[in-house]
């Protein structure tokens, strides 16, 4: 799927103004994190899908996204692991909707340092922008790092914690090391922020059918914690996000095949799968 191949490619742009999010998710909230280990099992998407819908199951999905809300310290990784993973059988649930929230303060964001108001108005529209979508992990980044340099140590904990356990999530389905074991991912984006939280940057992108993305990474320089950094790849699988989009936005298919038959495919697309990873 050259198409979706393009927009993750696109989407990796983000990454320049990405601030560090390995940093704030290896540190564990509390002593009842430092006990919770992380099971690595490929998820059964199906039964996924029928928990997270029954209203009578423990993982039903509004269940979890309540507990999610209130920040519940009793939600375990296997509720977590549920809550990221269902979200993809959800009724607003789209692979590639971006919150018109995520862009107003990336100018801010990419600044060493900030006024008050400048870290306001950050804080304001990564908050607009999570609740449009509760699983962007780099807004939540974003907001971790300004109530800090706000001094709202707190409500930056609050915001870790969850941080930290949906990347959990993601770590528990898979090791990414070959397309059997890959990582699933709700969002394409979610595997830079993985890669970077192995010290790593994305360099390239692959797509692999019926359904895999493999980033081809080298060690990120500015990433100084003590680490093997021999991987020359990861893989992610996307299959159910690949999925969604095709049943969401059947025109882009459609537009798609109809550049391909016409032959009127852009000047670039030949050379689409050759663009780096910024």
């Amino acid at each position: 799927m050259k198409h979706l191949k393009r927009i993750i490619i696109s989407l990796s742009a983000f990454l320049l103004i990405l601030l560090p999010l390995a940093g704030s998710a290896q540190q564990p909230a509390g002593n009842a994190a430092n006990k919770r280990k992380i099971k690595v099992e490929k998820p059964d998407l199906e039964a996924i899908r029928k928990a997270t819908l029954d209203p009578d199951n423990p993982y039903y999905f509004p269940r979890l996204k309540a507990k999610y809300e209130i920040n519940d310290t009793t939600m375990t990784s296997e509720e977590f692991r549920n809550f990221y993973l269902g979200y993809m059988f959800q009724e607003d649930y789209d692979p590639y909707r971006v919150s018109p929230y995520s862009g107003i303060t990336d100018d801010l964001r990419a600044k060493p340092t900030h006024t008050r108001e400048e870290i306001d108005t950050i804080i304001k529209y990564a908050q607009l922008t999570l609740e449009d979508n509760p699983l962007d992990l780099r807004q939540m980044s974003f907001l971790v790092h300004v109530l800090k340099e706000r001094r709202k140590d707190m409500r930056a904990k609050i915001w870790e914690y969850r941080l930290e356990h949906l990347l959990g999530a993601i770590k528990s389905t898979g090791t990414g090391e070959d397309v059997e074991n890959a990582w699933y991912v709700v969002y394409p984006m979610h595997e830079y922020d993985m890669v970077q939280l192995l010290g790593y940057e994305a360099t390239d992108a692959q797509f692999i059918e019926p359904g895999t993305d493999y980033l081809t990474v080298r060690p990120d320089e500015n990433d100084t914690r003590k680490r093997d950094k021999s991987a020359k790849g990861f893989y992610f699988n996307v299959e159910i996000p690949q999925k969604q989009y095709e049943l969401k936005h059947p025109e882009a298919l459609e537009t798609e095949e109809e550049e391909v038959m016409t032959g009127t495919l852009p000047d670039d697309e030949e050379n689409a799968d050759d663009l780096p990873a910024q």
